[in-house]
């Protein structure tokens, strides 16, 4: 169990509309959109490919379907899942009323057909498909060849950026392994010399005479053994004489 993990899990509608409008801010948001992007595991087409795979369905007007068709793409495409998706945020409130408006007018030019009348405020998902024939249909034409467009010029600094993040990454933990590797082979050195150092001491100092003498030497009574009085034998026939007396 993580450390880090929710104790109650979000909804998978409120993730959703974490991802198209994020309370920590779209400063802070792209800040770690970015850094999550470069730390994906995979190659840099995979990571970069499914990236721009978001970004560029999000010029279709297929609200609320931007998930799923990126994510089929990628699959397709042998790109990032999780890449797409997060490719996705790229359509959001605040730039989607500027590329529907956009590939609206695109769509209409390629179609030959007189632009709607309306405003740039006017556009929203009601619109879209309530008049999809008017509407839906020129914006679909129009944001094949836009998307197409935004996969590129997104696919191509995107993919150069996760390479050399992924080359500094690999080339610095190297480095950090080269490191450690040369501190623990002097640490080693270290401990080996100081063994060698104590073993020629020891074998170098002097062992102390022993005396062959001390060895077989009989130990001589003290003054208290001397003075210690002998305890007198007296016969038993004279023990026997004294008591009949």
């Amino acid at each position: 169990m993580s450390v880090f993990r929710r104790r109650r899990k979000r909804a998978l509608l409120m993730r959703l509309l974490e991802i198209v409008w994020p309370r920590m801010g779209w400063r802070r948001a792209g800040k770690y959109y970015s850094f999550r992007i470069k730390r994906l595991p995979g190659t840099p087409y995979s990571i970069s490919c499914g990236f721009a795979l978001g970004a560029a369905v999000s010029f279709s007007p297929f609200v609320g379907f931007h998930f799923i068709i990126a994510g089929l793409l990628a699959w397709a495409l042998r790109a990032n899942i999780l890449a797409s998706a997060i490719g996705t945020a790229v359509g959001n409130p605040w730039t989607f009323p500027g590329i529907w408006f956009g590939v609206l007018w695109l769509g209409s030019k390629i179609l030959g057909r007189e632009m709607p009348a309306m405003s740039f405020s006017d556009m929203s998902i009601t619109m879209i498909f309530d008049q999809f024939s008017e509407i839906g249909v020129p914006m679909l034409v129009g944001g094949v060849p836009a998307g197409a467009l935004v996969w590129v010029i997104v696919y191509l600094p995107i993919r150069r950026v996760i390479a050399n993040y992924q080359h500094h990454r690999h080339t610095s933990r190297v480095k950090r392994q080269q490191v450690l590797a040369e501190e623990r082979r002097e640490r080693e050195a270290n401990v080996a010399n100081s063994n060698a150092a104590a073993q020629s001491d020891t074998e170098q100092q002097p062992a102390a005479p022993v005396d062959a003498s001390d060895e077989f030497a009989i130990p001589q009574p003290n003054g208290e053994e001397e003075t210690r009085p002998s305890a007198t034998i007296t016969p038993i026939g004279r023990a026997a004489g004294e008591g009949k007396i």
